[in-house]
């Protein structure tokens, strides 16, 4: 049986993270309130890359098996 991931964990650190970074962006100083927006973009830019990559290893992960059952076939 296939049961659906438990992402609790996950969501529970992304909002805390959001919330740290709600917090930041009320910071007096303006170094620290700039940081967030770049923290958010980078989170943003890694989400992406990582879905990619998953999305690449399953390409390669069907080759493979295409390309081992062609050898078996023989």
């Amino acid at each position: 049986m296939w049961q659906l991931e438990d992402t609790t964990y996950r969501d529970l650190r992304e909002n805390s993270l959001d919330q740290w970074l709600d917090e930041m962006a009320a910071h007096e100083d303006l170094q620290v309130r700039g940081g967030v927006r770049l923290a958010r973009d980078y989170i943003a830019y890694l989400k992406k890359e990582n879905q990619r990559l998953q999305e690449q290893n399953q390409l390669t992960q069907q080759y493979l098996k295409k390309t081992i059952q062609e050898k078996r076939a023989r």
